[in-house]
């Protein structure tokens, strides 16, 4: 038995990416239903939004699946920068009719703590996987007492030792070329990340832990080729986006549709750190990467009204249109018929 379907108790090595706000627990039932390991994103879950979704995925499948948290510090504000940043947004600001000045700032997500882990404890989850890194040891041990196999993601080897030495059970090979944000967590120089076809063959050399390559991977050859370079199995995200379980909005389904999802970029205009997607009328007009905006996840407020507007008209002028490089296997079909195309690289490996 392939060691990761061993690891995970699931018929196929393949895990379907958390995409907060792009689905919810129905995605992750399907996808387990399906033999895959199904994901539930919970960055941006309050405790009684947290409880409900987990109650429907154990409901929903006697398979494993996996629950997904952010574990970054959460910054201090710096008001001189939010100015700076709201000052960047006026423009888009007045033609939208938002009166930013009546928008609070603040965070709109928060990391793994103690009130995350007193919610997901009595579900007990099969799996968690964590992004920037793993909570403090104690929390983890915790998650680790109920028999929980634990994930997270590396963009570098440095990132993958450091996640084996502190109990990960795999590590997720984030290549540079996959959507959302940037799993980094010990250096913020993007230049010393690379992409999956360099990243998954130094991991699985450095480690002793089974190493998951993500990023570019939409087909079935893609899962052949990660399979080739040593990886244990797959994460696919943005394959995922159009499916018929997907909550993705209909102005971010058009755009994954279209000519531009050729054209991504990291930015950090919509959240305050690196994170791939679609490039829109905001990217163009900012630049993607404009040091104007707060650190993570601060960035958010400010463009939520103006994400809203714009979306009300059937615009993603101000939308995370997150995905990644390889839009090729973004299609409208059940996640089962997505789940079972990827497997077939499985076979052919």
């Amino acid at each position: 038995m392939n060691s990761l379907c061993a690891l995970l108790g699931t018929e196929w090595p393949l895990i379907q990416a958390p995409m907060a706000g792009a689905q919810d627990a129905r995605l992750a039932i399907a996808c387990s239903h399906a033999g895959a390991l199904g994901s539930l994103p919970a960055a941006m879950l309050g405790p009684d939004a947290l409880a409900r979704a987990l109650g429907e995925l154990r409901a929903g499948t006697t398979r494993p699946w996996a629950v997904n948290f952010f574990c970054h510090t959460p910054p201090t504000p710096d008001p001189a920068r939010e100015t700076a940043w709201r000052a960047a947004l006026a423009p888009l600001a007045a033609e939208a009719g938002v009166d930013l000045a009546a928008v609070p700032a603040g965070a709109g997500r928060v990391p793994f703590d103690a009130a995350a882990l007193a919610v997901i404890e009595p579900f007990r989850p099969p799996v968690v996987s964590f992004h920037f890194g793993l909570p403090e040891p104690a929390l983890l041990a915790r998650v680790k007492a109920w028999g929980a196999v634990v994930l997270s993601s590396a963009t570098t080897v440095e990132e993958g030792r450091w996640l084996q030495a502190r109990g990960a059970d795999a590590v997720i090979a984030q290549g540079l070329e996959a959507g959302g944000h940037r799993g980094h967590f010990l250096s913020d120089d993007l230049s010393r990340q690379t992409g999956t076809l360099a990243l998954v063959p130094a991991l699985v050399d450095a480690l002793e832990v089974p190493v998951i390559a993500a990023g570019g991977i939409a087909d079935e050859r893609g899962v052949r080729a990660a399979m080739a370079l040593g990886a244990a199995g797959v994460q696919v995200g943005t394959a995922f986006l159009d499916c018929d379980e997907a909550t993705t909005s209909a102005v971010h389904r058009a755009a994954l549709r279209g000519p531009g999802a050729a054209h991504t970029a990291l930015t950090t205009l919509f959240s305050g750190r690196p994170a791939r997607g679609i490039v829109n009328r905001l990217m163009h007009t900012l630049g993607p990467m404009n040091p104007a905006a707060p650190d993570f996840p601060l960035a958010t407020a400010a463009i939520a009204p103006l994400r809203a507007h714009f979306e009300a008209q059937g615009r993603g002028d101000c939308s995370p249109l997150w995905a990644g490089q390889n839009t090729a296997g973004v299609r409208r079909a059940p996640a089962a018929e997505i789940v079972r195309a990827l497997a077939r690289g499985f076979a052919a490996a």
